[in-house]
């Protein structure tokens, strides 16, 4: 999998049929510098489904009775977020931090701006019978034999990565080398997490969440004030910027909408 363009410019998707979706690329585990955050958005989706929301919550509880319980397990799991946050620990950055602060800033934004605006949990649930079949087939391929091998030279593979990187990410006058080293660990972060991804599975994940989020959008249109006004009605979505260039291609090509709720 060749490392993609890692930008620090949002992408806007026009609606055919009314608004936008803004597409936010940011750092896992990272708080990102006030000058790159957006300012004007009516409505949050996040790509993930409501019982990731509800724990993402309860990792935040459980962080301010216990500080830095989340990077010390996670640190000691021998994971691929444990290596995640070893290599975020040692560069000059706000972070890393678990849970994920930018979900959670946007989370607490959203609730406490214009009377709690709405929040989307863009990844089915558990009850979504062909996510399910979805999930069941990427399971099958993390076990195949030739994935199994692979993880056994994580460590060779994440240097590689990251080196590579390195030389992908783009520049801003917002980031310095620490935050541009942090984006190369970022990516390798997320080229590891998605090893055993196949070009058939990408897509048919791209493809539903795009769908889902113009469904959101919808939602968000029919509810909004600024639509009946004839002003645009933005929906925020954060996504991980190594991830960003396979959701952005997969968004502009969808002609598909998946209505959903708020959460």
């Amino acid at each position: 999998m060749p490392v993609p363009k890692l930008r620090w410019e949002p992408t806007v998707f026009q609606d055919p049929l009314g608004g936008e979706i803004t597409l936010w690329p940011y750092l896992p585990c990272v708080l990102m510098p006030k000058q790159m955050r957006p300012r004007h958005w009516d409505g949050l989706a996040l790509l993930s489904s409501i019982d990731e929301l509800t724990s993402l919550r309860e990792e935040e509880d459980q962080e301010k009775a216990s500080p830095g319980v989340h990077l010390q397990s996670a640190v000691a799991s021998g994971t691929s977020l444990g290596m995640l946050v070893r290599d975020l620990s040692a560069l000059e950055i706000d972070g890393p931090s678990i849970p994920d602060p930018e979900r959670i800033r946007l989370i607490r934004h959203a609730e406490n701006s214009r009377g709690g605006m709405p929040v989307y949990p863009i990844e089915p649930g558990i009850d979504d019978e062909d996510w399910a079949d979805w999930q069941s087939r990427w399971a099958d391929e993390q076990v195949r034999l030739g994935n199994l091998i692979a993880t056994m030279g994580r460590s060779r593979r994440w240097a590689k990565i990251r080196r590579k990187a390195a030389s992908s990410v783009s520049k801003s006058k917002w980031v310095d080398a620490n935050l541009g080293a942090a984006s190369a660990v970022c990516a390798a972060w997320w080229m590891e997490e998605s090893l055993s991804l196949t070009e058939k599975l990408v897509r048919e994940r791209d493809s539903r969440l795009s769908a889902r989020l113009r469904g959101a959008l919808a939602d968000l249109r029919g509810t909004d004030n600024k639509f009946s006004k004839n002003e645009t009605t933005t929906l925020l979505v954060p996504v991980q910027q190594a991830y960003l260039p396979s959701l952005e291609n997969s968004l502009f090509a969808c002609e598909d909408v998946e209505m959903l709720r708020r959460e």
